[in-house]
């Protein structure tokens, strides 16, 4: 069984309730007419229902089954409001203030997933990225223990002697520019957790660097070692490895030569790029010149999954990703 089948057929196993607060937007429409005809999730689609019925209609879609919220009018709004201003008391936030950003779906959803209303969001067809994950991190925040988010790309490659089958998750692809250690270590280990909770595989985490063992002596290379000693301490039975070079991580025959006493050496299916500037550039080298297919980027780190979609997604993009974030909130909550 191909991965997305399996997620998928995860997905429709735990019926979980996303929140999409781009209610009207065309594909957001015609990927929940497929997410319910296939039983994927129950979604909750924000905006105005008489304004998303007609979009419903002008796209020609059948959304019956869906839960459509006005944030402008809906019953929780009082509620959701006094924990928004008991959570940003120290910021001053008055109630009213609270009241007049419930109107923005993009605040409404992450406050439905704070409140226990939801168990996960997809958003970004339309908004910029800020947009969507501001209010997520102001509100629903980070997991216990970490303190960064960041975004891992699945990446299905045309040779199963790769990774897993032919599937590796890389990070951090989206979110942090220069992450320290401390942020880099937190990054391989909430990247493992994505691996198992989506993948189903058991991580393998290469820490990549331009050094293999001591082969270059560099800060550069300090920041990596460091960080893969603080992630053995942040999860201790994680099997995880560096620094390495790419070859080393991926190559049998190399990670035997260079790095001969390593669990992870010439068999990582994780792997943890030391900073945003070289894993954005490696994931879409291995997409572009390989053809290989490139899911994601999902969102990691947060107390509750919230993902952000490419404003040039297709329909299917938001299928997989509601699947995804499904699969995420099954190992979250459950």
């Amino acid at each position: 069984m191909k991965l997305l089948e399996r997620v998928i057929l995860n997905a429709q196993s735990y019926q979980k309730r996303i929140v999409l607060p781009e209610g009207i937007e065309p594909r957001t429409l015609r990927a929940t007419e497929i997410i319910l005809n296939e039983n994927i999730a129950r979604i909750f689609l924000l905006g105005n229902p008489v304004e998303i019925v007609q979009a419903a209609e002008e796209c020609g879609v059948n959304i019956k089954g869906a839960v459509l919220v006005d944030p402008k009018t809906d019953s929780r709004r009082d509620a959701y409001a006094d924990v928004m201003v008991e959570i940003r008391k120290s910021k001053g936030l008055t109630k009213e203030e609270a009241l007049e950003m419930l109107n923005d779906p993009l605040v409404f959803a992450p406050m439905m997933i704070k409140c226990g209303d939801a168990d996960g969001e997809i958003a970004g067809a339309i908004n910029a990225t800020g947009d969507v994950l501001r209010p997520a991190f102001q509100f629903v925040k980070t997991m216990p223990g970490v303190s960064v988010v960041s975004g891992a790309f699945l990446m299905f490659v045309n040779d199963p002697h790769f990774g897993h089958d032919g599937i590796l998750v890389f990070a951090d692809c989206a979110v942090m520019p220069d992450p320290t250690d401390q942020q880099l270590a937190e990054i391989a280990v909430s990247t493992a957790k994505t691996a198992k909770a989506i993948v189903g595989l058991d991580p393998r985490v290469a820490m990549l660097s331009f050094s293999t063992k001591g082969s270059a002596q560099h800060p550069l290379v300090d920041k990596v070692v460091n960080a893969t000693n603080i992630a053995r301490q942040l999860d201790p039975d994680l099997i995880i490895d560096g620094e390495l070079q790419l070859d080393a991580a991926l190559i049998p025959e190399v990670g035997k030569l260079k790095a001969p006493e390593s669990e992870v050496a010439g068999r990582a299916n994780v792997l943890v790029f030391p900073g945003l500037e070289a894993a954005n550039i490696g994931y879409k080298l291995v997409q572009r010149l390989s053809q290989a297919e490139a899911i994601g980027p999902v969102l990691q780190g947060m107390a509750a999954p919230i993902n952000d979609l490419s404003r040039g997604c297709s329909v299917s993009d938001i299928v997989n990703m509601v699947a995804i974030t499904c699969n995420q909130a099954a190992a979250l909550f459950d």
